[in-house]
């Protein structure tokens, strides 16, 4: 996903509507970086990409445990597996923490201004 020949695109999972999202959208906006959103309100996550965010971080990083999706749902009392928390998350984005961030083969998720620096300075 190279923008005009250039390096890869940030690509920015998250919900216009999420405070996380739009700050991490500010971020590379503000130091020209290209970024591509994907609106999970419109657009479900594939499996495939929170896989990849999973093998990197757990699966467990994925929840945000102070949502009102996780905490209606009362699964801080539920023991999940890695494919149950995939699968939860994929069914209702609610849950995920904001922002899931894609640089290449790099991840994070949440805002981590420090590693997006770090992609800065390599772009």
């Amino acid at each position: 996903m190279a923008a005009g020949g250039g390096g890869p695109v940030i690509q920015i999972f998250g919900r216009a509507d999420s405070q996380a999202t739009r700050r991490a959208q500010r971020f590379f906006k503000e130091r020209r970086m290209p970024i591509s959103f994907v609106d999970l309100k419109k657009r479900p996550p594939a499996a495939g990409e929170l896989k990849r965010f999973a093998r990197r971080y757990g699966a467990h990083a994925l929840l945000d445990e102070r949502s009102k999706a996780y905490q209606r749902g009362g699964l801080g009392y539920l023991t999940m597996g890695e494919a149950e928390v995939i699968e939860r998350v994929a069914a209702d984005p609610a849950l995920l923490q904001l922002p899931l961030v894609r640089y290449g083969s790099e991840l994070t998720i949440g805002v981590d201004e420090e590693t997006w620096k770090r992609w800065q300075e390599r772009a």
